[in-house]
């Protein structure tokens, strides 16, 4: 061979070589690129709430997924309550799948006390405001249970999420997956059948 091809081969091969190099690394980046940033994990992971603190009648507040999670917890009257007014229901039994199986109940929890349910009307996706006072005081209804009240177009739900008949929401509150890993720990976005 003469050295003229020797000199074209060992050119030929750096500049493959370096070809290669260059291209793996334009397609790290943009393969890296594809995957969800930690931020975006972030935002569908599951959410601990710490509930001690938590007196009977009040309510917290924890985003997961970016949507407002709200906890309640019921006092004995508020879970006494909730099956005085089912006849005014729209879906009192749960029978629409807005929930997880083990939150297809009355009190729509897996512990009567408290409710874990997310803070957005199923009407158009607006925010309702809790309206736990009952009778007249609420300013609702001289009847009214006590609840939560979507101010934009008037739909009312009961204490367990549930919606009125005749209101705009079609289903009740959403439940979020979610399990207690202790007493007063509950994770919010992961049960035993999710993960």
């Amino acid at each position: 061979m003469s050295d003229t091809l020797k000199e074209r081969r060992r050119l030929l091969i750096a500049t493959s070589s370096a070809g290669a190099v260059a291209a793996a690394a334009t397609a790290v980046p943009f393969i890296a690129s594809l995957t969800p940033s930690e931020r975006a994990r972030a935002a569908g992971a599951p959410v601990e709430a710490d509930v001690g603190k938590l007196a009977p009648g009040e309510m917290m507040t924890v985003e997961w997924r970016g949507k407002p999670v709200w906890i309640v917890r019921r006092t004995p009257e508020m879970v006494a309550g909730l099956e005085a007014h089912e006849d005014r229901l729209a879906d009192p039994a749960s029978g629409e799948a807005q929930q997880p199986d083990y939150a297809a109940n009355r009190h729509r929890s897996i512990n009567p006390e408290y409710l874990v349910v997310i803070g957005i009307c199923t009407h158009l996706g607006c925010s309702p405001s809790e309206k736990f006072t009952t009778g007249a005081a609420s300013g609702i209804a001289a009847d009214w249970p006590g609840g939560f009240f979507c101010p934009c177009h008037g739909s009312i739900f009961d204490l367990a999420g549930r919606v009125f008949r005749s209101q705009p929401a079609p289903t009740n509150l959403e439940i979020p997956p979610h399990k207690w890993l202790s007493a007063s720990l509950v994770l919010i976005g992961e049960d035993d059948g999710t993960a």
